[in-house]
């Protein structure tokens, strides 16, 4: 099921940064901290009422003089309307209603999109409630008070936010087509790798025009199975500011791996591997989806016979907390090695949805304990009774110890390489919950 994506927009200092950060520490899922995943605080999972969504903070460039302002506004509502399916549109109470958000009022209502009025700064209602009337003028329904600060009001606001979920997105659940999202920055031949492939297959069974957001899927059959690329390519101005560029980049990779099986980062081998490549990885490491690294334009590299050794090092050494990931070195121009990427995809679709079985689980890890004792503390020594797999899309195991405490995360990653080494498992990520079970 994909997750419906909400964007927070306004103007500088009406508190949407505030707003992100209670809904974000107060709902947000928590996700294992994984050494060398760049967070981003630009999205959070935040549940509510049985509804899970990601929220976007479109956070807005502070403008220097009072002529940019309508610029950086019309920037931050573009990125919005593009990925949101709900957007929720944040004024300030105690500056009132002014002339630029009825411009961007104007510029939401023509997205289509479901808006939702929040007035912020509503510390309290009983003083303040006369003046929230006056964003009646917007036309965008009725405005809901809230305090982001004093947390008021966030309850209300959140009712009528999932009011707007499409309830077909549960739907999507029975499309059993592999997912491939193609994820990377802008200008690093996404959708010429795509286009390669369909150019390559001539068999497209549909263009859809991307859901709710603008990423386009793309259908494509090979050898009986069909694919659906999810493109994140779009969208791009020259003149953008860079900055715009990457937040708007990093949002899109959100929405688009959320609805994957397998990410597939295209990685620009003129530039090599960079900050942003890492954290774009990171968001499908997070989410524990399968993993290729694609490194585009392979052509266009002066190479000698360390060149391949000397990149595969740099990506290893960036993306540390990823040894799984499949690495492949391609031209989307001349189609090298571009059929290879399919036999990739099928591997790590079959991994991703491995299981073991129990009893053969249990022997890897008594003989992995037999090999390397497990750690003690204060004469306490770590013991592991049993582990069994519980489910898949990662593969996800849980392992029962006497004291949760002591099973230190390097020896969570030695158990999981005993594993690997018995079952390859290449390409996904394996996710590892430890449970506590007293000694008889």
């Amino acid at each position: 099921m994909s997750r419906p994506v909400v964007a927070i927009v306004g103007r500088p200092n009406v508190g949407k940064s505030t707003l992100f950060n209670t809904l974000a520490k107060e709902k947000i899922s928590i996700v294992q901290d994984t050494p060398g995943v760049t967070r981003d605080r630009i999205y959070a999972d935040v549940s509510w009422l049985n509804y899970n969504f990601t929220i976007v903070d479109t956070g807005g460039i502070e403008p220097e003089s009072n002529d940019i302002i309508l610029k950086s506004m019309r920037e931050q509502a573009e990125i919005a309307i593009a990925t949101a399916d709900v957007i929720m549109f944040i004024t300030d109470v105690r500056q009132g209603l002014v002339d630029s958000d009825g411009k961007v009022a104007d510029m939401l209502r023509r997205s289509g999109k479901p808006i939702v009025l929040v007035v912020n700064k509503v510390d309290s209602f009983d003083k303040f409630m006369a003046d929230v009337y006056e964003f009646y003028n917007l036309g965008l329904g009725d405005p809901i008070p809230i305090s982001a600060a004093s947390q008021l009001g966030i309850g209300d606001m959140l009712d009528e936010v999932i009011k707007h979920f499409d309830a077909s997105a549960t739907e999507e659940e029975e499309d059993e087509r592999p997912r491939v999202a193609i994820i990377g920055k802008p200008n690093v031949g996404k959708s010429s790798i795509i286009n390669k492939l369909l150019g390559e297959e001539r068999v497209i069974v549909s263009d859809i025009a991307g859901t709710t957001r603008d990423a386009i899927d793309t259908s494509i059959v090979r050898n009986g199975t069909e694919y659906v690329f999810i493109d994140t390519a779009g969208l791009r101005k020259k003149n953008k500011i860079k900055e715009e560029i990457e937040r708007y980049s990093i949002i899109r990779t959100v929405s688009a791996v959320e609805r994957c099986d397998v990410a597939v980062l295209v990685i620009d081998a003129t530039e090599g591997i960079t900050e942003q490549d890492t954290k774009i990885a990171g968001i499908a490491h997070e989410r524990g989806k399968g993993m290729i690294i694609v490194v585009n334009k392979w052509d266009a590299l002066e190479k000698d016979d360390k060149t391949i050794y000397k990149f595969t090092n740099d990506i290893r050494q960036k993306l540390s907390y990823m040894p799984y990931a499949q690495l492949l070195f391609v031209s989307a121009k001349t189609g090298q090695r571009l059929p290879k990427l399919f036999e990739t995809i099928d591997m790590v679709i079959e991994n991703h949805s491995l299981r073991i079985q129990t009893g053969v689980l249990n022997e890897i890890m008594t003989e992995a304990v037999a090999l390397n004792q497990p750690p003690s503390d204060k004469g306490k020594r770590l013991r592991l009774y049993y582990i069994t797999q519980v489910s898949i899309k990662p593969p996800t195991f849980v392992i029962f110890v006497n004291d949760k405490e002591l099973m230190h995360f390097s020896y969570t990653r030695y158990i999981e390489n005993k594993i690997r080494e018995a079952f390859g498992f290449a390409g996904t990520p394996l996710k590892f919950i430890i449970r506590e079970r007293k000694e008889k």
